[in-house]
């Protein structure tokens, strides 16, 4: 995806295709690269694999049932293999893991793109666990059980914050903005600004029809490109739920 997907590759994102034996070359690579890389890093995990949707619950549901897990009803089954790979790799130079659940009160309006757009804000309360990667099991089957558990603690939590509109008696902690992302705002502010001083000074040498024009399709092709990416972004067009079969063949991949 075009803008995006620029900026996910200059972030270092790791993309991967979804194919346990094409991915894993790609996730080791990527891994072995964070061992060295040059500054302090963090490295998000969303263990679902997909977005989640009702349908996607669903079928999450019934090959829990089938598999004898837990019946999920607020979080889709995790897929191990590659949380397993990351820590097999990573335990070495990463301290610890920090399991986050996320969770909008109810009387709050959910966070859109196109409010972020705007400039309106949103309330979430999220619920942060930090776990020495020490403790974690030394097996592949030990760390895949560990995630599962992880899972159903979090389906609980969730539960909870539906009765209750809290995820318990814990006290908020409130930690403020950063300094650093005020400097990069202020620094990417000036910039902006004075490339738009340069852009209207270079729009004084041409006639006003011509400015006219070339305003109005730069407008409309910002107003699309930001329509396509808000339609795109959206969890209704996430990928579809693939077949019964293959589903419970792959979801716990």
């Amino acid at each position: 995806m075009q803008i995006l997907g620029w900026s996910m590759w200059f972030s270092d994102h790791v993309f991967l295709e979804r194919n346990w034996v094409k991915d894993e070359e790609t996730l080791k690579l990527a891994l072995q690269h964070l061992k060295d890389f040059p500054r302090p890093f963090w490295l998000a995990l969303f263990v679902e694999g997909t977005r989640f949707t009702d349908a996607k619950l669903l079928a999450a549901q019934e090959y829990a049932a089938s598999a004898g897990f837990p019946v999920p009803r607020n979080v889709l089954v995790p897929r191990t293999k590659g949380f397993v790979s990351a820590v097999n790799h990573m335990r070495s130079f990463v301290p610890a893991i920090y399991d986050i659940t996320l969770a909008m009160p109810k009387n709050e309006p959910a966070p859109t793109m196109l409010r972020l757009l705007r400039g309106q804000s949103s309330v979430i309360h999220l619920q942060i666990t930090r776990h020495l990667m020490q403790e974690l099991p030394e097996t592949n089957s030990g760390i895949a059980q560990w995630c599962r558990d992880m899972f159903v603690a979090k389906d609980a939590l969730l539960e909870m914050h539906i009765c209750k509109d809290t995820f318990g008696e814990r006290d908020i902690q409130e930690f403020g903005r950063p300094k650093k992302s005020f400097i990069v705002v202020i620094g990417w502010s000036c910039l902006l600004l004075y490339g738009s001083i340069k852009f209207f000074k270079w729009f004084t040498i041409l006639p006003s029809w011509e400015i006219f024009t070339i305003c109005l399709t730069f407008l409309a092709i910002v107003a699309i490109l930001l329509q396509i990416l808000i339609v795109s972004s959206q969890s209704e067009h996430s990928t579809p739920v693939l077949p019964q079969n293959p589903l419970k063949e792959n979801l716990l991949q």
